[in-house]
């Protein structure tokens, strides 16, 4: 299954500067997601992180997991934020950062279900560049109506 932008829109309530996930291209409902960030200097962050090393922020490489996570839980139960549900990323457990992204890359955002409980979910979770995993973690999302 492969989302573009304009379905990704509405399965997160992120808009610019924070929708960190521009394409999705494998998700099979219930287990995983593979999504795509393309990361490129006139993201608004490198002017000061770090303006003569531009490195993405790694929070925001968590963030971008986090997200391809949300679309899908948010697919899954075949829920929408414009009906008034929302994922919070509520935890993260084994963070680790293994190397830098930088502008030019293409993020490979993974997220597999590790567990559903009450509308709580656990994600396994990889950003990857080049093959190369750049961050890894278990990320805690919280489904709620708003």
């Amino acid at each position: 299954m492969v989302m573009d932008i304009n379905e990704i829109r509405e399965y997160l309530p992120h808009r610019y500067p924070f929708l960190l996930v521009d394409r999705v291209v494998e998700l099979s409902l219930g287990e995983s997601i593979v999504a795509y960030k393309n990361v490129t200097i006139n993201e608004p962050f490198f002017n000061g992180h770090f303006p003569h090393h531009p490195i993405m922020p790694g929070v925001l490489v968590l963030e971008a997991m986090a997200q391809a996570a949300g679309i899908l839980g948010f697919k899954t139960v075949n829920k929408l934020p414009r009906d008034g549900h929302i994922y919070y990323f509520v935890g993260s457990d084994q963070v680790r950062f293994k190397r830098p992204v930088l502008p030019g890359d293409q993020l490979r955002l993974e997220a597999r279900v590790l567990r559903e409980k009450r509308g709580i979910w656990k994600f396994a979770c990889r950003a990857l560049v080049d093959g190369e995993v750049a961050c890894e973690a278990e990320i805690l999302c919280a489904e709620r109506k708003v």
